[in-house]
């Protein structure tokens, strides 16, 4: 099992830092491989819909965003974590997961996601909601917690003192273990779900 985690704070060792390590704490206890890449302190473009990447099978853009999508595809599991930025999360993030979402074609079926959201007080539901998006547009299931998945603080540091939020991490990392490991067990005995050919409905006539 592994789990790709893309920290969206452009701090290093910030309160987002410190929500992440917790539950990477768990996810190696439960035999998870982990890698964090910090996407936050990146220099990354948003998407231009160009199309570029239906040809070439990777984004025209070549950067952080293309050496992410192996890992990506490579992974079990997804976890988003941001701070709050005007009850949304970091534009950086947002541009990396457009992009990184539209311009791979490899099947997401089935890796779990997970998002994660740090304030210091208000918008983290909003964040929240926004990152999910990504996962529920992509036939991913979504790990759940014993509360919304997020953590507060705002001084460097504080978030350690958000004992319900830790928790909150722990038990996600958990749920989202037990998720993967009982979905590959899953895809051994039933394999995936029948697909469809896609139907895609526009509301203008040509």
């Amino acid at each position: 099992m592994k789990v790709l985690i893309l920290n969206g704070s452009p701090r290093l060792g910030g309160n987002t830092s410190i929500a992440v390590d917790e539950m990477v704490k768990v996810f190696e206890e439960e035999g998870v491989e982990t890698e964090v890449v910090q996407i936050g302190n990146k220099d990354i473009r948003g998407c231009i819909a160009c199309g570029s990447c239906a040809e070439k099978g990777k984004c025209v853009f070549d950067d952080t965003v293309n050496e992410i999508a192996p890992k990506f595809e490579e992974a079990d599991g997804l976890v988003v974590a941001s701070p709050v930025y005007y009850a949304s999360p970091n534009a950086t993030l947002i541009a990396c997961l457009d992009r990184l979402f539209y311009s791979t074609s490899f099947d997401k079926t089935m890796k779990v996601g997970a998002s994660v959201a740090v304030a210091r007080r208000g918008g983290c539901s909003a964040s929240f909601d926004v990152l999910n998006k990504y996962f529920t547009i992509s036939n991913m299931p979504v790990a759940s917690s014993q509360y919304w998945n997020s953590v507060h603080g705002r001084s460097a540091g504080e978030a350690r003192k958000d004992l319900e939020g830790l928790q909150t991490m722990r038990v996600l990392a958990r749920n989202m273990s037990f998720l993967m490991k009982s979905i590959a067990l899953g895809k051994e005995k039933f394999g995936l779900p029948k697909t469809e050919e896609h139907q895609w409905t526009h509301f203008i006539d040509g």
